[in-house]
């Protein structure tokens, strides 16, 4: 299976809100969101909207996507922590870089789609590839039935290519997206490792923490054969709060 690098303007757009973000001290009392005056919703800070990376107005498409943004800034202590704010992450990032790259960040989900995780059984033991094919194969069907994009599975780690067509059919429908569903899709896909998976949960067809315990149905394996370290656990921990955030960023733009 070939390694597919993180999509540059999600990294990029992370980078810069931590090193914006991370030295600055709360200085509001009261947040709400409000409608702005050239469409959509706010978030405010004591009656003002704060700004992304890029200087420009923290504005969402809908009440819900500004309240779950709200949220984490009502939530914070003294000092803004960046790592306990993803969904106003997320904001930054359609408002500041996805515009400017869509094309390139369609490309790469697609590519995902070529080298999707449903679609690498592995090739013993038994017990594994029954779970796979178990977990897997419905949503390869869903992926075929619901979006078009018929992929085809292969035993092992040799790359298997999949069809112009069934990629073609991932760009065209992340290009449909707006920008703020673009950008929760595209974390999505390198997270799971599965465009089929990100679509199911940006669809709604699959919760987000129901597609990350799908994503790693190997390392899950393993775990139940070796045990997992403390450390390890906190770091599937954290992916997983990410998965089950970009659930609830999808259904707030709806």
């Amino acid at each position: 299976m070939s390694h597919i690098p993180p999509l540059d303007p999600i990294v990029a757009a992370r980078k810069g809100f931590r090193e914006v973000q991370e030295t600055v001290r709360r200085f509001w009392t009261h947040v709400t969101v409000g409608p702005h005056s050239d469409g959509g919703w706010a978030v405010l800070l004591d009656g003002r909207t704060p700004k992304t990376p890029a200087k420009a107005p923290l504005v969402l498409p809908t009440e819900a996507a500004a309240r779950l943004v709200a949220d984490e800034w009502g939530a914070q202590g003294e000092v803004v922590e960046p790592s306990t704010m993803p969904a106003t992450r997320l904001a930054s990032t359609a408002i500041d870089r996805i515009g400017q790259a869509r094309e390139a960040v369609a490309d790469e989900i697609a590519a995902y789609a070529g080298s999707d995780v449903v679609c690498y059984l592995a090739e013993h033991p038994t017990p594994l590839v029954e779970r796979q094919q178990h977990a897997w194969g419905p949503w390869r069907d869903w992926a075929a039935r619901e979006m078009g994009v018929i992929l085809t599975p292969v035993a092992g780690i040799v790359h298997q290519p999949q069809s112009p067509e069934a990629i073609a059919r991932v760009k065209a429908h992340a290009l449909s997206l707006d920008d703020f569903r673009l950008t929760g899709l595209a974390t999505a896909v390198p997270l799971f490792g599965s465009a089929v998976l990100a679509l199911a949960v940006e669809q709604g067809a699959l919760e987000g923490g129901a597609a990350f315990d799908l994503s790693r149905i190997d390392e899950l394996f393993q775990e139940e054969q070796w045990g997992v370290d403390a450390e390890a656990a906190e770091r599937t921990a954290a992916r997983r709060a990410e998965a089950e955030l970009l659930q609830r960023w999808f259904s707030a733009l709806s």
